[in-house]
């Protein structure tokens, strides 16, 4: 319960009179601790390709990766994370080259993690889409994805990224039962400390296109993906999926969408106990980014978005502006 004064005698503009004044009183605050930055990869040697529908963002080759993660490292953003453009004569129906040692991802982190260390936390995405011909996360049949079926390759893909050095497994396909799999395979083989970061409530939404652009799935992508991810007319059905995750073994939970989804934060915040990640997707990227070069909004846009992360109640951000939000926060 909140219990005010009245007017005349309470004047709640005298906290906001001065900078020295406002800052006393804020209520959150936003810190490089909270910043996840992703990074696109390519086949290839000394490539740094745009992305059309991302201004500013672009696919590196695993040898200019450095480039990015000096920055990183330099700004003190906790955690990287890797999201693989697969050429498509790589691609087939189940996505075989998710178990490829040898594939961009896995490359990435042996390369990272000799280099850095444990200086910067690595989170790898485990799911299909980057790797199958149909751009779904799951192995489809009939025009139906398969679940358990899908969950044994994500096991396999879980386990193969943790031998490589991953911090963070990262489940974002939204199969049933897959984290508490994921989890006792990875505890069975030795890797008890490998955390598992789920997407627990992963909205099939329109916000996704330029990120399926960058990893090369959008024109594969055959009908939708509303069978499996949340649909975003719902909000109970959110805490119904955190509640599973947690009980299968998920040490962190994420939210995606990020801005259109800031009450289904806040529920679960208020609901468990549990860190709660937000994702500022590629369509959020853009919309802001575009707007930002046409002078439409100002910059200050980037940190007005990212506090109303942490004032929903997020733990940390997955945001392509994390590395210029860094920057800036250390000046």
């Amino acid at each position: 319960m909140i219990i005010t004064g009245k007017y005349p005698n309470l004047r709640l503009r005298r906290n906001r009179k001065s900078d020295w004044s406002r800052r006393l009183v804020q209520e959150n605050n936003l810190s490089v601790n909270d910043l996840i930055l992703p990074i696109f990869l390519i086949d290839g040697k000394n490539k740094k390709e745009s992305i059309k529908s991302m201004p500013d963002i672009f696919r590196y080759s695993i040898d200019n990766i450095p480039l990015l993660v000096d920055k990183a490292v330099k700004y003190k953003i906790p955690m990287i994370a890797l999201f693989p453009y697969t050429d498509n004569k790589l691609k087939n129906n189940i996505g075989l080259e998710a178990l490829n040692e040898n594939n961009l991802v896995c490359k990435a982190i042996r390369l990272i993690k000799k280099k850095y260390k444990n200086k910067i936390g690595i989170m790898c995405d485990v799911a299909l889409d980057p790797y199958t011909s149909h751009g779904h996360d799951g192995i489809l049949k009939k025009g139906k994805i398969l679940n358990d079926e899908t969950i044994e390759i994500l096991i396999k893909q879980s386990l193969l990224q943790a031998e490589m050095g991953c911090d963070v497994i990262a489940p974002s396909d939204m199969m049933d039962g897959r984290i508490g799999k994921i989890r006792k395979a990875l505890d069975k083989n030795k890797f008890q400390d490998v955390q598992i970061l789920s997407y627990a409530a992963k909205y099939a939404s329109s916000f996704y296109g330029p990120f399926r652009d960058a990893v090369g799935s959008n024109k594969s992508l055959k009908g939708d993906k509303k069978t499996y991810q949340m649909d975003y007319n719902n909000n109970f059905e959110a805490l119904r999926e955190i509640s599973l995750d947690i009980k299968e073994g998920a040490d962190m939970v994420m939210v995606k969408p990020g801005m259109p989804y800031l009450d289904i934060i806040k529920s679960i915040k208020e609901n468990f106990k549990i860190p709660v990640f937000a994702y500022q997707v590629s369509g959020e990227y853009s919309l802001i980014k575009n707007a930002i070069n046409k002078k439409i909004i100002s910059e200050n846009s980037i940190i007005e978005t990212l506090t109303a992360f942490k004032r929903a109640g997020a733990s940390a951000i997955v945001t392509y502006f994390a590395d210029k939000v860094a920057k800036s926060l250390k000046k």
